[in-house]
């Protein structure tokens, strides 16, 4: 496959609500979309890429400046498939969402080439897959109780609060006494904790949670494997695990027994699919994470979700969580579960008209 010319797209789309998280409170997100244009074929990709650089060192500027100056002039200029664009980037240190974004949309032009889907060329073992949501960090109680229950009655099988130190006890508390022992109920705390603070963890084992997301700092899976010895409640590790090496370093450690598998934080979706095999084969729980991310990237995320080491419930939200309109045509819940794109590719395309109306700008680079 010979690659025409690569179109890196800003789209602007605002947010139904502001998402407040331990770092930082969304309220719109700044996207950037690459389309890969081949003689067969065009790919898309959602780079996870937010604003500023607080979720990881990665920032929407930053990935397009790499993309534009380093990365896009390295791939090949023939024979180009996802495996050769992961060969091409290596020498490049760290841009994991940048080279994710590119080999995606890479992959996705030479699968819909073929015609076959991403979610058969990953392995997946369903055609759906139950859905959690992420809530945000309120400004009381009550406001969490009710946006708690209204995604109970949309059908979301799986809740994950995010917390921080004076948003915690709490309010899991509320949300166990209202919604009782029967919701399954998750936290994320964003690196937010230090290990002094085991102790006020700890209250959270009460509440027979499914897991504690990233409590302590990304860099310090020690000290994570120190906190899990001392609660009942499983530890998940979201950003300290870039790479398989990573996951499997965690493991080896007891840092974790559940991996946050988010396709952008690792590179792309060839090695979260490593990571899901490597997890599988020792019997650690996956899940797939969220970005707030439109069609595109859900679509994807979805199809690795189906893969069959992905036994809980992840943040494949419905696009109506976080989007009044969405760039693709609407993801649907549908009795707690999501449907997995059968098309080839990722399965979806964006709707032009939406297209056009939420771009910011253009910028083509011919290969």
């Amino acid at each position: 496959m010979k690659i025409t010319g690569i179109e890196l797209r800003r789209i602007a789309m605002p947010l139904v609500s502001p998402f407040r998280t331990s770092f930082g409170v969304e309220t719109d997100r700044d996207v950037l979309l690459v389309r890969v244009v081949t003689p067969d074929a065009e790919g898309w990709a959602e780079c996870s890429a937010m604003s500023e650089p607080r979720y990881s060192a990665e920032y929407v500027d930053g990935a397009a400046e790499v993309m534009r100056r380093f990365l896009i002039p390295a791939l090949p200029k023939k024979d180009v498939d996802a495996q050769a664009v992961g060969r091409a980037l290596e020498p490049f240190t760290g841009h994991r969402m940048a080279k994710a974004a590119l080999e995606t949309a890479v992959l996705d032009a030479r699968l819909r080439a073929s015609g076959e889907s991403l979610a058969r060329h990953l392995g997946a073992s369903r055609d759906r897959v139950p859905c959690g949501v992420s809530v945000g960090i309120m400004d009381s109680i009550p406001e969490l109780l009710d946006a708690v229950a209204r995604y109970v009655d949309e059908g979301y099988v799986r809740i994950k609060l995010k917390i921080e130190p004076g948003w915690d006890v709490e309010p899991v508390r509320a949300v166990r006494e209202r919604f009782g022992d029967g919701l399954l109920l998750q936290v994320d705390a964003n690196a937010a904790y230090t290990l002094v603070d085991a102790p006020h963890l700890a209250r959270l084992d009460a509440f027979g949670l499914l897991l504690i997301e990233q409590p302590l700092a990304n860099d310090d899976m020690v000290q994570h494997a120190r906190l899990a010895r001392r609660l009942t409640t499983p530890v998940c590790l979201d950003e300290s695990i870039e790479s398989a090496a990573d996951a499997a370093a965690a493991i080896s450690l007891g840092a974790c027994s559940i991996i946050n598998v988010k396709p952008a934080r690792v590179g792309g979706y060839l090695e979260a699919r490593r990571i899901h095999d490597l997890c599988r084969a020792h019997g650690v729980a996956v899940w797939c994470g969220g970005m707030l991310e439109t069609g595109i990237g859900r679509a994807a995320n979805l199809a690795l979700a189906a893969l069959p080491g992905f036994t809980l419930p992840g943040d494949t939200s419905g696009s109506h969580r976080y989007f009044a309109t969405d760039v693709t045509e609407p993801f649907v819940l549908d009795g707690g579960h999501l449907d997995v794109p059968a098309g080839p590719g990722i399965g979806v395309s964006p709707v032009p008209d939406v297209l056009a109306e939420v771009t910011t700008s253009t910028e083509w680079i011919s290969a």
